[in-house]
């Protein structure tokens, strides 16, 4: 039997000239009973004004970080604003954390890109820490709290939080950063992700899982797919194509690029490659034609609502919990209304 799946949005970057149509989108969101807004960060607009903004505009709806970037902020200093955003809500924020990429974490802010999952590690571990209200003392390879050849004294967060443990999601990837997802988080912000090779993030999650002695219960998968609702596939998928080739293509250097990566673990290897060059050769027009149309069906919800309702139940079937959606459309109205069609699918599927 499959189980009901809760519907999210999620609303990308901010500041794009879609401000005004993502807080419409994220009202309706609210209205219609979705369980969680997520917003997203890269070298633009902040996640955490952009979600301060989103909560004050909304009653019910969770607010997410999709991500929060690890190299932008101290451990302390996420947990701060944890607990403050979670305050102001009224314990309605969710923690999405990721290490973001090396052109990023080395270009932007200047943080060294190695040792990840020892990075990540220690960060969650800390953040937890003080939002438990602890006194934070940690002796870490990466991180040491105080200094120990200083003034500083070991603190303990000086606010109460609405909730001493707000859920913590990782943003990975690769197999071992998704293995640690599965052991140290309460879930997982994938991309790309399709009912056909789900196995290639779950087999890694569940591994994490048991190393941790727990099960998949109470684990929330919540992968991001690009939503667009019409009756000519091609069509539906054109647009997707952009967003496809940046990340495929330009998100990252020739030599690492991991949603590359992710394409050519799913049998995409001689058009990932294509991509990736294009892009890489300021062709983004030639990189996104060269996406291929299996690529985006396999990792998007496209076409008439009953199509979108079986993608959705395919979905659910191999574990997914918390279905966001990233709405496509021409006007804002339009976008409003995918997220109409995509209830109305949900609960035809029999998943609402």
């Amino acid at each position: 039997m499959v189980t009901a799946v809760r519907l999210g949005l999620n609303l990308g970057y901010w500041g794009a000239g879609n401000d005004a149509a993502n807080l419409a989108l994220a009202r309706e969101a609210d209205r219609l009973g979705f369980a969680v807004v997520w917003a997203a960060e890269a070298w633009g607009s902040d996640v955490v004004s952009v979600l301060s903004w989103v909560a004050a505009q909304t009653e019910r709806v969770d607010v997410g970080s999709a991500i929060m970037q690890i190299p932008a902020r101290t451990p302390a200093m996420t947990a701060m604003t944890a607990a403050t955003l979670d305050t102001l809500s009224g314990g309605r924020f969710r923690l999405g954390l990721g290490v973001s990429g090396p052109q990023v974490s080395e270009g932007w802010h200047g943080v060294r890109f190695d040792k990840p999952l020892g990075r990540t590690r220690e960060y969650v571990e800390i953040v937890r820490m003080a939002m438990r209200r602890e006194t934070v003392r940690f002796a870490g390879e990466h991180y040491t709290l105080p200094l120990p050849d200083g003034p500083g004294q070991a603190l303990k967060l000086i606010v109460h939080p609405v909730r001493e443990r707000v859920p913590v999601y990782l943003a990975a990837v690769g197999p071992k950063n998704l293995e640690l997802a599965g052991e140290i988080a309460d879930g997982l912000l994938p991309i790309f992700f399709s009912p056909e090779h789900a196995g290639d993030f779950l087999d890694p999650v569940r591994a994490g899982r048991a190393k941790a002695g727990l099960g998949m219960d109470g684990f929330d998968l919540v992968p991001t797919l690009p939503l667009s609702v019409g009756d000519d596939l091609e069509a539906c998928a054109a647009p997707i194509r952009d967003y496809a080739a940046l990340y495929v293509g330009g998100m990252g250097s020739r030599e690492q690029n991991f949603y590359n990566q992710i394409a050519r673990r799913m049998g995409f290897e001689r058009e990932a490659a294509e991509v990736q060059d294009l892009y890489l050769a300021r062709r983004q027009r030639e990189a996104a034609a060269a996406v291929p149309f299996e690529f985006v069906d396999r990792t998007s919800l496209l076409g008439p609502p009953d199509r979108i309702g079986d993608r959705m139940r395919a979905l659910a079937e191999v574990g997914v919990t918390t279905l966001t959606l990233a709405p496509y459309g021409a006007t804002p109205e339009e976008r409003v209304a995918s997220l109409r069609t995509a209830v109305a699918a949900a609960e035809h599927a029999g998943l609402a």
